[in-house]
């Protein structure tokens, strides 16, 4: 009686390993944490230094209709300062 009580639990736990090695494998449809697919932000880039960044981390600028994102309120005054002077 014991023999099979054994028998089954090393069947069990070799069962939970296999099924774990093979769960690791899978895609779960998501990454970092979040649905794969979703989009979380969009990358834009400033006018003035030419660097990428989050779009939610922008400092805007409005001029007239136009709306311009900058990644910091340095190069918007930089670029700001540099268009007043050509009178764009």
């Amino acid at each position: 009686m014991i023999r099979i009580l054994i028998f089954l639990l090393v069947g069990y736990l070799a069962y939970r390993v296999v099924r774990g090695w093979l769960g690791d494998r899978k895609t779960t449809g998501r990454v970092n944490g979040r649905p794969a697919g979703r989009i979380d932000d969009v990358m834009v880039k400033d006018p003035q230094c030419g660097v990428y960044f989050a779009r939610r981390q922008g400092v805007a600028w409005k001029s007239g209709r136009d709306e311009l994102l900058f990644c910091s309120p340095e190069c918007r005054d930089k670029y700001i300062a540099a268009h007043a002077e050509t009178g764009e």
